[in-house]
């Protein structure tokens, strides 16, 4: 049955791709992003400002004069968050006005309204628990989260639990682990699957830190099981969405040279460094629970995805030919 769905961070890497699932299984789609766009059914929004937010329910800000009035929400996929350990750091003000007040303001309006939402959180909730990261674990062990941006996210966790005790709001949450692909562009706080590639291709130099292991997920992969959350609302549930590519990084810094015709471990773009502190050095997942509801596949493996990515990255950013290359 078609849904009248919000996402919020619609314009981004996750979000564009979940829109266009979404729209695929033939739902109403809105979008709530920052920038200003001229997409139908589309609205500007600062999250962390609760008069924006609710505007997207009475109607103010929707491109070509149009509003939802008269036809709720079901569903509000709640995306649009600051994102990184190191923007964490840099941009703190940011980060926690966008993860935490944002969020707030959005389980504000679904108390008011009444829709389901999902909510987003991340591997990085894990801390430093050191084994299988199955959903449960949190409920069961104690564990430290290693950086502002970890922290904002479990904060979200917290807020939405609350929330469905207090007033009985109808949520799902999902802990999205090293998810990349075609559509991410570069910025120093970005992916390291993005970070890799654009800074190999533009032979700019970076630092390969070791000891760290990730379970990385292809981003059309993650985008079809997050869209049939919504047509398989399971209240109260929390999930892991993560591929089945366990590896370490040094292996995906391979990849991309190799790629790139590049030499891997004696390449002098390449610096080798100790751990990087405060961030969860090992990310292997259970998403079993994914598996069985939310029909999560892993349709391409990590070599395949990366090539994909560097091949998007060489059209968007024009390496390789005379197109001018956009602004990084």
């Amino acid at each position: 049955m078609s849904k009248n769905i919000l996402v919020t961070g619609g314009l981004g890497a996750v979000g564009t791709y979940l829109v266009k699932s979404l729209e695929r299984e033939g739902h109403n789609v809105f979008i709530a992003d920052l920038p200003h766009n001229n997409r139908t059914n589309y609205a500007r929004c600062d999250v962390g400002e609760f008069r924006q937010v609710e505007r997207l329910w009475t109607g103010g800000g929707w491109q070509h004069g149009y509003t939802p009035n008269g036809r709720k929400f079901d569903t509000v996929y709640h995306l649009a968050a600051e994102f990184g350990r190191w923007n964490g750091e840099d941009h703190y003000e940011q980060v926690w006005k966008t993860n935490a007040i944002g969020t707030k303001n959005i389980i504000r309006m679904q108390e008011r309204e009444g829709f389901e939402a999902v909510y987003f959180s991340s591997s990085e909730v894990y801390g430093d628990y050191e084994g299988v990261m199955s959903e449960s674990v949190l409920d069961n062990i104690e564990v430290k989260q290693m950086n502002d941006y970890a922290i904002s996210k479990w904060v979200n966790e917290m807020q939405v639990l609350n929330s469905a005790e207090q007033f009985g709001t109808k949520s799902v949450r999902v802990r999205l682990f090293n998810t990349y692909g075609p559509g991410e562009p570069y910025s120093k706080y970005r992916s390291v699957i993005c970070l890799f590639c654009y800074r190999a291709l533009h032979d700019i130099p970076y630092t390969v830190y070791t000891g760290h292991k990730r379970t990385s997920t292809y981003i059309a992969d993650c985008a079809d099981a997050l869209a049939n959350i919504c047509t398989n609302f399971k209240s109260g549930e929390v999930y892991n969405i993560g591929g089945t590519a366990y590896h370490d990084i040094e292996e995906v810094s391979d990849i991309i040279l190799r790629h790139l015709g590049k030499k891997d471990r004696e390449s002098e773009l390449v610096t080798f460094a100790e751990p990087e502190i405060m961030t969860t050095k090992v990310k292997q997942i259970d998403s079993a629970k994914a598996l069985r509801d939310l029909d999560l596949k892993n349709t391409i493996d990590l070599a395949d995805g990366i090539a994909a990515t560097l091949e998007w990255m060489k059209k968007y950013y024009g390496v390789g030919s005379s197109a001018s290359r956009k602004a990084a």
